[in-house]
């Protein structure tokens, strides 16, 4: 019996699970954690982590050890100069060498670091803001589907009345045979265009499904998209915009990291073992040294200038395009708010419209009883209804997506 419970119990909640309505931050959510390129983004950062601690540890001494040894015998005369080889070289030895470097130029290291961590953290929320944009798209224009769908089936189950009724009426000889004949092509049209919205509303859920990494071939119900127009104030609070800041940043970084290639450097080193040729007292050849190493860079032919001079030319293109994108961006904009308001007026004009097409349809619908209408003007009220009604949701759709497009640029 507990058995037999615990399956109902779980059939039953799969049934309710199945049941519920799936929101736009579901599959957005979903394509956002199944996203390989965003763990990609993620992993990079945790390399240059990596990457930090090895600047740390490269101008920490360096202990190595080395065992280098040669012999070169002679016979009757033949052999290497022994002057030269002094027969045998063995040396066993233990070297520490570190380099000095200021804090400045450590720091400016790190920092190169740290602007490849921003660049991508923002290439992380551009490519998030994609997927966002792509599957807030496809939600949308799965959703519209799902409307049309809906609103087609209610036309169908009103049709299929007011069709019982006419049948009644002809047979009762009011309505001619051609007039219930034209009546029901209208409603078999009905039904074809709602299996042509079914189809088209499949299609559009597998590829929805496809965008966020989802294996689902039922035919799920989508709740409304809750998205609304975002506006920043200022171009350069934008993640695009953020990008050409943290560019300038790194060519200054670089610039700065010429220099410091460019500037006296400094090595300490120190070794102790044994250096011996075993010719002579070997056992007192231990010993040590110590010493240091300075390199300072005279003359390259003015490469130095030729780095920074590229690296201005590097900074006048940035800004180029940074001008570029801020006058596309308020054009793009500007077209995007206009978009929306014409939208959101011809979506006031629609419904006035549609509530002359129903308030005609519920005339007609009175006077179907009665015979005292004419079946050419009732087809032509519910196809004027129809249009109207798919008017008003495809212009919805199409609301939603604008405002999809305006909160894609609109990114902080």
């Amino acid at each position: 019996m507990s058995r037999r419970l615990l399956i109902l119990f779980f059939t039953l909640a799969s049934l309710y699970c199945f049941g519920q309505d799936k929101t736009l931050e579901f599959f957005v959510e979903s394509g956002i954690t199944k996203s390989p390129l965003l763990k990609d983004f993620k992993n990079q950062k945790n390399s240059n982590a990596i990457d930090s601690l090895r600047i740390i540890a490269s101008y920490k001494p360096q202990v190595t050890a080395t065992s280098t040894n040669t012999y070169a015998p002679t016979y009757n005369g033949w052999g290497y100069e022994s002057a030269i080889t002094n027969v045998g070289n063995f040396s066993q030895l233990i070297s520490v060498n570190k380099r000095l470097v200021s804090k400045e130029n450590l720091q400016n290291q790190y920092e190169a670091i740290n602007l490849q961590n921003q660049t991508l953290e923002i290439s992380g929320k551009v490519s998030e803001q994609d997927i966002r944009k792509s599957i807030t798209s496809q939600y949308i224009t799965a959703y519209g589907d799902q409307q049309q769908l809906n609103f087609n089936n209610e036309m169908l189950k009103l049709l299929s009345k007011e069709e019982t009724i006419l049948k009644t009426l002809t047979e009762k000889n009011v309505y001619r045979q051609t007039d219930y004949l034209s009546f029901l092509v209208t409603l078999k049209q009905q039904e074809l265009a709602i299996s042509q919205i079914k189809i088209q509303l499949q299609n559009d859920l597998a590829t929805l499904n496809y965008l966020s990494g989802i294996y689902d071939t039922s035919l799920s119900t989508l709740s409304k998209p809750e998205v609304e127009p975002t506006i920043v104030e200022d171009v350069e609070t934008t993640v695009f915009a953020r990008q050409f800041k943290i560019d300038s940043l790194k060519l200054k970084n670089n610039d700065a990291f010429i220099d410091y290639t460019y500037k006296p450097k400094v090595d300490l080193y120190a070794d102790a073992g044994h250096i011996s040729t075993f010719q002579s007292e070997p056992y007192k050849n231990f010993g040590t040294s110590f010493g240091v190493s300075i390199t300072m860079p005279i003359y390259d032919g003015k490469q130095k200038k030729m780095q920074h001079d590229k690296n201005a030319i590097s900074q006048l293109i940035r800004s180029d395009y940074e001008q570029y994108f801020k006058s596309q961006y308020v054009q793009q904009i500007a077209q995007l708010v206009q978009q929306l308001q014409s939208t959101d007026q011809f979506i006031i004009q629609a419904k006035d419209q549609l509530k002359y097409s129903e308030a005609l349809i519920d005339a007609n619908r009175k006077l179907l009883v009665s015979g005292d209408v004419r079946m050419a003007d009732f087809i032509l009220a519910i196809g004027n209804y129809l249009s109207a009604k798919n008017a008003i949701t495809q212009t919805s759709i199409n609301r939603l997506q604008i405002i999809n497009q305006i909160n894609y640029w609109n990114r902080k």
